[in-house]
């Protein structure tokens, strides 16, 4: 498999929505911008561009194209997550959770959630 290169922010929100459509001509994609919607020529690049990364393919109707991903958003997720937890947290989930919690972005319940979750796991 290609080694997927970083996206950048406007083509992470591509990627978002693509994921949502799951097949999508420009157009389709234009239409899900509620705010700062690109030129048509300019999001017609990015998608190329994604493309040009290994994220998209397409199928050809006549002219025009219907772009899908090939990368599943769980997967980038994954990948972009742990990045995130090795560059910013030392490798330490506990670290990324303490950090939520201090915070305020997570609450005593919802880490007695977590941990019964995992203890179901088990």
């Amino acid at each position: 498999m290609k080694v997927l290169q970083k996206l950048t922010h406007k083509e992470e929100e591509v990627m978002k929505m693509l994921w949502k459509l799951e097949r999508a001509f420009v157009k389709d994609i234009l239409a899900e911008y509620e705010v700062d919607k690109p030129h048509y020529n300019t999001l017609s690049t990015m998608i190329r561009n994604l493309e040009d990364k290994g994220y998209v393919a397409h199928e050809a109707y006549g002219n025009t194209h219907r772009y899908y991903p090939l990368v599943k958003k769980e997967e980038y997720r994954k990948k972009y997550m742990n990045k995130v937890i090795s560059d910013y947290f030392n490798n330490s989930y506990k670290g990324l959770v303490s950090f939520f919690a201090e915070e305020e972005k997570i609450s005593v319940e919802d880490l007695r959630d977590i941990v019964a979750e995992i203890e179901k796991k088990k």
